[in-house]
């Protein structure tokens, strides 16, 4: 039965993602829509799922959520910094950096996450990442210490994404 349950969702949280999408993109709900979007949440993934062969053996959802909630508070701080930053700082006192930021995650999919957190965080982003992931660049819009932001990163990031994504 288990073995059955994981053909058919080869991805699980991406077929949940899929049905919700879907029934959001609608403008209004309805039970054939969820059915369809459902429907589409299991195909999709079970298509494509011979190209996802290294998918993450461990997930803990329960910390993907606090992550994600620890993420949404640090964008809308930053946002607050940066218009800071911005208002009342001029170009020349501006201290951007480019910081490399030495990564213990080796799992594609927390690397992604990672760098996606970094650049949807206002006034850093995810510029490359090392041929064999073990380093990623980031740019600062302010950064007076690059050293704190880069421990910045890996303690508040990295260390959270080594737990959920085991």
């Amino acid at each position: 039965m288990i073995r059955f349950f994981n053909w058919l969702f080869p991805h699980p949280f991406l077929t949940l993602l899929l049905t919700v999408v879907w029934v959001l993109l609608q403008n209004e709900f309805s039970a054939g829509m969820a059915v369809f979007g459902l429907i589409l949440g299991i195909v999709i993934p079970r298509a494509t799922a011979v190209w996802w062969p290294d998918r993450p053996v461990g997930f803990k959802l329960g910390k993907m959520l606090s992550y994600i909630c620890l993420v949404i508070w640090d964008i809308l701080v930053a946002n607050v910094q940066v218009a800071w930053v911005v208002l009342t700082r001029s170009n020349k006192d501006m201290k951007s950096a480019w910081i490399v930021v030495p990564l213990e995650l080796r799992s594609p999919e927390a690397l992604t996450v990672l760098a996606g957190t970094i650049t949807l965080t206002p006034g850093t982003v995810s510029a490359d990442i090392s041929d064999k992931g073990r380093f990623l660049l980031v740019h600062a819009l302010h950064a007076p210490d690059p050293d704190a932001v880069c421990d910045d990163i890996k303690s508040r990031y990295e260390a959270r994404l080594k737990e959920i994504f085991v």
